[in-house]
């Protein structure tokens, strides 16, 4: 029988290897409909990246039409890869058929300011593990899809300054004994969407959890939850939120890993339409929409005001 001390050792420390990617933003606080027993401070200013890149760094903004912008607006149709099926993020309402929530907001403000049209915007759903390749094989021009900008990534396909500042976090049934982040995956089934941060996290840590479980959207881990198939389910917190309050039988446990910021991405031979996109984000902030949006989609699950999830310099 192993002992307690040892396993919540390791596994805290395989998580903190992690970081080499990743800037210490200060965690979030979601927990749906019930609040979490203790929040965390306020968001710390942003720190110097430690590692091989510089999660912040991108092209300065730009109100320029450049070669890629000038060929989507001669193409009249731009084409930005959404989710449909995050709560509160990207999700197609039942009523309307329309696919609303707070990175579709983006999405449409960033399309309206670059075609000068809505009507000119394309959302496209794009599954977790195909947004690179959506953008790399032409299949959409941007994905605005709670994307966590790391090194790999940035490899792949260029990222817009970040928008939204996000830690993992697990989700258990209400009727789980788990009361933090070790007890919910240590020997336990968990859950990640394939391409996802947490799938890289469960990765690190696969021999403290008895068995990762890859999905291709992060939805179907709350669906395999709720049929008893997995124990618990890894994502971003935003996300956790949003599952939390869709469905009252799960919850979010305490504790928090890979603290990291999430950006609009296109591809890397296009740096005028980066540009362009920077310049949205930054009006989109200083106007106050950015704000207007966390309050109305986010706010009543995520608890902490907007400034914790604004992460510094973006708008610079």
């Amino acid at each position: 029988m192993r002992d307690k001390g040892t396993v919540r050792t390791r596994t805290v420390t395989a998580l903190a290897l992690l970081a080499s990617c990743a800037v210490v933003l200060g965690g979030g606080g979601p927990s749906g409909a019930a609040p979490l027993a203790a929040q965390t401070a306020p968001l710390a200013p942003r720190q110097p990246q430690a590692g091989p890149c510089d999660i912040y760094q991108s092209v300065p903004p730009s109100t320029e039409d450049g070669p890629a912008v000038k060929a989507v607006k001669a193409r009249r149709s731009l084409v930005i890869g959404v989710d449909q099926n995050s709560f509160r993020w990207g999700a197609r309402n039942p009523n309307t058929g329309q696919i609303e929530g707070f990175d579709i907001d983006l999405a449409r403000a960033i399309g309206a300011a670059i075609m000068g049209d809505p009507n000119k915007v394309v959302l496209k759903p794009v599954a977790t593990a195909d947004r690179v390749d959506a953008i790399q094989k032409g299949r959409v021009d941007l994905i605005v899809r709670t994307m966590t900008i790391n090194c790999q990534r940035m490899e792949q396909v260029a990222f817009s300054k970040p928008y939204f500042n996000i830690t993992q976090r697990v989700l258990v049934p209400r009727a789980s004994p788990a009361k933090n982040l070790d007890d919910a995956i240590t020997d336990k089934t968990v859950c990640a969407a394939n391409g996802s941060t947490a799938a890289t996290v469960l990765k690190d840590v696969k021999k403290v959890a008895k068995q990762v479980v890859p999905v291709e959207n992060q939805l179907d881990c709350l669906v395999l939850m709720q049929l008893g198939k997995v124990d618990a389910t890894m994502t971003d917190d935003g996300l956790a939120a949003g599952q939390a309050a869709q469905d009252q039988t799960v919850r979010i446990v305490d504790g928090e890993a890979q603290p990291e910021v999430i950006g609009v991405a296109m591809l890397k031979s296009s740096p005028d339409l980066t540009a362009r996109v920077n310049q949205v984000l930054a009006d989109y902030y200083a106007s106050g929409a950015w704000r207007s949006s966390y309050e109305r989609w986010l706010k009543p699950y995520m608890l902490n005001d907007a400034d914790h999830y604004w992460p510094g310099g973006t708008a610079h």
